[in-house]
């Protein structure tokens, strides 16, 4: 019986690990989303029935949509999950991204202490926002071109208070959750989503002031990014997870996210 050498075996060796280190890239793909997604809870029980489902790992890089459409642009995901509809088409209409599709959505509400110095609470955002400019109140914005910062300066370009926000103003350029830990520590008010709101713990004096107004309506698409400008996207992989969230499994995975018994996120996917 012949043995092989030790070179030859190390060359062996070299090549199954090699073998085995592409296969194991294979079988996950990078997505960038958004830090409500993350914060919420959302991933850490949808992603396993997806890998269960498909045999894919998903990588979570968790952003603001602005930065996590930047990521995407740069080549460095396969696929993206955000919630900024006009900055999502954009995207595509760029050619970043092959389709959007919407996946779900929730709503966004003002919390504030539950003193509410400002007397905001009611279900009109705009007439809130107004209230908080006209008393100067203490309010944490994201400030970092996330979803939700995108949709807080939607409201108050409807108020026309754009340049009129208030002494109080304050951006924090940071994620949902350190927002609300900010607002909870300085009795602030805070623009945030439903999802990352019944997820945080740290809540001190806030509550829900301003809910139930339709322009509070929050969407969140999904797409593949476009090979064409990297080539190295798995696009293939990519698509898998498009067409689970979009399909009626994952729909309803989605749908089964609750916290105390609320439900998180309604699907309405449409293909």
């Amino acid at each position: 019986m012949t043995f092989p050498s030790s070179m030859t075996r190390r060359a062996l060796v070299c090549a199954v690990l090699a073998t085995t280190s592409v296969w194991a890239q294979a079988q996950s793909i990078v997505m960038s989303s958004t830090t409500s997604t993350e914060q919420s809870g959302l991933f850490a029980h949808l992603l396993p029935a997806f890998k269960k489902a498909s045999g894919l790992d998903v990588k979570v890089v968790a952003l603001g949509t602005g930065q996590a459409l930047d990521m995407a642009r740069r080549g460095d995901a396969d696929v993206v999950f955000v919630h900024d509809q006009v900055a999502e088409e954009k995207f595509v209409a760029d050619g970043f991204g092959i389709k959007r599709l919407p996946v779900m959505y929730n709503d966004f509400v003002l919390i504030g202490p539950k003193a509410d110095p400002a007397a905001a609470k009611g279900k009109d955002i705009v007439a809130a926002l107004a209230k908080l400019s006209a008393g100067n109140a203490a309010f944490v914005s994201r400030g970092d071109k996330s979803g939700t910062h995108a949709a807080e300066l939607r409201f108050w370009t409807l108020a026309a208070l754009t340049d009129k926000k208030g002494s109080g103003y304050k951006e924090c350029g940071c994620g949902m959750g350190p927002a609300l830990n900010i607002a909870a520590s300085s009795g602030a008010y805070v623009l945030a989503d439903r999802a990352t709101w019944l997820n945080f713990k740290n809540r001190a004096d806030l509550t829900i002031l301003v809910e139930g107004d339709n322009r509070l309506f929050n969407q969140y698409g999904v797409m593949v990014v476009n090979p064409a400008k990297h080539a190295h996207v798995k696009r293939a992989d990519a698509q898998k997870f498009v067409d689970w969230i979009t399909s009626a499994a994952g729909q309803a995975t989605v749908a089964d996210y609750k916290i105390g018994g609320e439900q998180l996120f309604f699907p309405n996917a449409s293909k």
